[in-house]
């Protein structure tokens, strides 16, 4: 069984795939006096597999589907394939809290950095927040709290954080999971490593999950010890996950109501960039699925220009074109190679559209429409590959489109 190879049995590993992930875990072997023989590719010939000769564990990035031909042949010989959470979490004795879901995880994250910050207690905040986990070098009495994606969790075998937070589950990235049962699964790995003095928190309702955790459950309309300054249903939802996880690790509802007060929430999630003439320009770019763009939805009580599309992840559109049927939004601009299967969705729920194929002229046609009061979203509730390097790159250049926006 996989979890019997003890970290100081290693003494070779391949590292597949050599972004931010893959460049940590390279490092922090090496730190260790571990060999490590890096490839940078999926590789599937007879040559490629010889460099799984003599090794003792594969750390493969995210990006890297686990049937993939080196990942899979390394499972045929018995050699463990671990992600680079998964790697970080034996190499690093420090307290845990992971976080995880389909939305909000990034702003749950950076609030519970504030809340650990706001009462005094050492923390880093990392995972796919930004910092590769296995980049830390944090002091012995630091807490960390880390992002949690389904692609990272695929690979965990030890991982047991002593705080694991499930904010929310819907249907994303079907793309490369398959199915939703195997998203559903990969998302509740983060819980099967805990025992009865770790604390689970979940969504009030939520079915059975693996793991021995004592079950802490929160929903949108807990009491808080303040209201939280970030806009939006779907942050309170998120504030009340970060209370229970701050209150779970021993944190004081004084330094919990502090940061609630004063967290100004992270970039591309309903950002504002910009007022002109009366009209909020909000650049929500992560919202990279229909769940997240929904929840942007009822965040604003004013007339919405909607910026929707990008790469296509396997999502249908039907009932979100109800959805946003249903809410304030006058006009919906569309962008990207899921502009075709939106159009049909809106148009046959009967939401004005507008084919615009590129963000610059969504903006320019949206800001041309807008009027004093109305808020113009990027929402675009598609990931960003088609036309961009990531939801970043797209939230950018909308904050560059809209800067230079005149009148």
């Amino acid at each position: 069984m996989l979890k019997q190879h003890k970290l100081q049995d290693v003494r070779r590993v391949l590292v597949l795939g050599l972004a931010r992930s893959g460049e940590a875990a390279r490092d922090a072997l090496e730190e260790r006096g571990v060999e490590v023989v890096a490839a940078d590719r999926t590789l599937g010939n007879d040559t490629d597999a010889a460099l799984l000769d003599g090794v003792d564990a594969l750390v493969k990035s995210p990006g890297i589907r686990g049937d993939a031909p080196l990942p899979a042949a390394a499972r045929s010989r018995g050699i463990p394939v671990w992600s680079e959470i998964e790697l970080g979490a034996r190499l690093l004795p420090n307290p845990l809290v992971g976080v995880t879901g389909t939305n909000g995880k990034t702003t749950t994250v950076e609030l519970l950095g504030s809340i650990f910050r706001a009462a005094g207690r050492p923390v880093e905040v990392a995972g796919n927040v930004g910092r590769a986990l296995t980049s830390l070098r944090p002091p012995e009495d630091a807490w960390i709290v880390c992002e949690l994606s389904s692609f990272q969790l695929e690979d965990v075998e030890t991982l047991r954080p002593r705080v694991g937070v499930l904010l929310n589950l819907e249907p994303d990235h079907l793309d490369r999971h398959g199915t939703f049962e195997a998203y559903r699964a990969a998302k509740l790995r983060l819980f099967e490593n805990q025992l009865a003095d770790d604390t689970a928190v979940v969504p009030r309702g939520f079915g059975a999950i693996p793991g021995e955790g004592a079950r802490v459950e929160f929903a949108p309309d807990d009491a808080l010890p303040a209201e939280p300054l970030i806009p939006g249903a779907h942050n309170r939802e998120n504030a009340a996950a970060a209370t229970a996880a701050a209150r779970a690790a021993g944190i004081g509802d004084d330094a919990i109501a502090e940061a609630l007060a004063t967290f100004a929430g992270v970039a591309h999630r309903l950002e504002l960039v910009r007022e002109r003439g009366g009209v909020r320009f909000v650049n929500d770019s992560k919202a990279t699925n229909t769940a997240a763009a929904r929840r942007a939805l009822t965040a604003y009580d004013a007339p919405l220009h909607l910026i929707l599309g990008g790469s296509l992840k396997g999502e249908r559109f039907d009932a979100f074109a109800e959805d946003v049927a249903r809410a304030h939004v006058v006009g919906t601009y569309l962008i990207g190679e899921a502009a075709e299967p939106l159009a049909t969705a809106l148009r046959g729920a009967g939401v004005p559209c507008h084919h615009c194929g590129t963000l610059e002229r969504a903006v320019e046609e949206a800001a041309r429409a807008a009027r004093r009061g109305d808020v113009v979203l990027l929402s675009p509730a598609c990931a960003s590959y088609d036309q961009y390097r990531d939801f970043e790159h797209r939230g950018e250049e909308f904050r560059r489109l809209v800067e230079n926006v005149s009148g």
